[in-house]
Formats: C-alpha cells, structure tokens, sequence
C-alpha cells in the first residue's frame, strides 16, 4: 500500500468497540477515507452518521455483532464493495431501499442468520459479486433471473434442495458456487450459461449431472467431490476394473480396426457392436 492508499485508509479494526465511533465524523480528514475497516468488534449498528462518508468505496465490517444496517447506507454514492460477513443479519436487518445503493458492486453477507435469499437483491442489477455462503437459506427465487449483472455467485454452505431454472439466465456469470448444501439434482438449464467458467458442487447429494452440461464449453473448473455421483465411481473403479475383454474391445473400437463374423466369433461380434460412444464430444473413448 503506497502512501496515498494509507490516507485514504482508516483502521478501528480489533478496536474492542461496541459503538460505531462517532469521533470520526469530527475527525480532520476522516470523512474523506475511501476505505474504513471496522472488522473483529462488537459493533451492533451501522448508524445513521455513516452517510456522512461521503467519498466512501469500501466498507468492512466483517466479524461484529450487526443486527441491522441503517437506510443511510443507500446515500452513499460511492460506495462499491460492502463486506458484512460474519454478523447476526437476517431478513428484516436489510433496508427496504438497499436496492438503491448507487454504486455497489460487491456485497459479502456470508456468515449470517439469512433463511431466505434477501428479495432486495433481486432488484440489484447492478451488482457483480455476491458473497451468501454459511447462511440457511433453503430455496432461492425466481426473480434471481433478475440479477443480470452477476459475475460471481457464492452460496456456498446453505440449506438448498435445488436451483431454479431462472439461475441459468444469468448471462454474465462466470462463477457459480454451490458447495455444501443439500442439491439432489441440478436443471439441465445449466447448460445454458455460456460464461460460466467454474462450478462447485463438491458435498452435496447429487448422484447424477445433466448430459447437456457437456454444452458449457467455457467451463474450466468443476468440483465434485463428496457426492454419491463421484463416491460410487470411485468404489467401481476401485472394485470393479475392467475386464482383459472389455479393454481388448476398447482398442478395436477407438482404432477403428474392422472386424467381422468371418474372423471373430458371433458374441465377440455382438459385444463389439454394443459399444456406446461417451457422450462428451471431446472425449475419442468407447464404453
């Protein structure tokens, strides 16, 4: 951090606060900090005077006691990256008008007490990230297909049975989190989502993929860990190897060696005809 970034920087982190410090609106200089770091208290209240921060743009206020945050939020014009994870939020702790913050690009709500995805967010268009993991949220909303401006979508660590069909509207979406819930299935409507390039959906209760998710050509990572899908793949591959015939078979096929019933027997012939082509256009195997 050079020296200009340190000015426009004010740390009451690990502070041992209760309350918002309300000195620093009386503080030379303090009311022009582009980023003020309030992290590791137990700070209840985002207060009314934090719209006097008018040249504001990154706000943390990870790990305190917040219940609520203030209507004032929304007058802060540029204000892009708001990080209140690990707090005591819900429902009713977000203002009913926090769709009209300016400016936000960037919102962490992990760690709270959310049961719902909060339906304010579904009116931020806007917004490019957002952070929603380790809360209890069970369903998510149709009107997420709103939420046009996602890049990054973490909800990682929920309660959630499923994913609406509206998620694979998200055209921007680069980056899709799903980890640690409860997923049984997944819609083939995923495969829709030309941007998305990593997907995680490690330890959930899937025992199978859509076959249209070998459409999404740009996707780079996918994690499947801890999934009944991948645990038994790994007992029949451990258990049950394939056979001398089986292998034999895959090298006819994939080398396209012609075979016929004058030079093989009439079962070697019919096993061979069997063989199915994978599914996935950049795969060359035989199964």
């Amino acid at each position: 951090m050079d020296d200009e970034d340190a000015e426009n920087v004010v740390d009451f982190s690990r502070s041992d606060l209760e309350l918002f410090p309300e000195q620093l609106t009386e503080t030379a200089g303090a009311l022009d900090c582009k980023t003020l770091l309030l992290t590791h208290n137990r700070i209840s209240v985002l207060p009314r005077a934090i719209s006097q921060f008018k040249c504001l743009e990154v706000l943390d206020f990870s790990s305190n006691h917040l219940s609520y945050i203030s209507e004032e939020i929304v007058q802060l014009p540029r204000l892009r990256t708001l990080i209140v994870k690990n707090n005591r939020l819900d429902e009713s702790a977000l203002p009913k008008d926090f769709h009209l913050a300016p400016s936000l690009e960037v919102l962490n709500l992990s760690g709270n007490l959310f049961t719902d995805f909060p339906s304010q967010l579904t009116q931020m268009d806007k917004l490019k990230a957002l952070y929603l993991g380790s809360n209890r949220i069970r369903t998510l909303p149709p009107e997420i297909e709103n939420m046009q401006g996602l890049e990054l979508l973490y909800l990682g660590g929920n309660y959630l049975t499923s994913v609406p069909v509206e998620v694979s509207t998200l055209s921007n979406l680069s980056c899709l989190v799903l980890c640690d819930n409860r997923l049984q299935h997944l819609p083939k409507e995923l495969s829709r989502m030309k941007s998305l390039r990593s997907l995680s959906l490690h330890n959930n209760t899937l025992t199978t993929l859509p076959t249209e998710m070998i459409k999404l050509r740009n996707l780079q990572e996918l994690s499947l860990r801890g999934n009944p899908l991948v645990v038994r793949f790994v007992r029949d591959l451990t258990y049950d190897p394939p056979s001398m015939l089986e292998l034999a078979a895959r090298v006819v096929k994939n080398q396209g060696v012609t075979y016929s019933p004058d030079n093989l027997p009439a079962t070697l012939v019919q096993y061979l005809d069997g063989a199915c082509s994978c599914v996935n256009p950049k795969c060359k195997g035989k199964f």
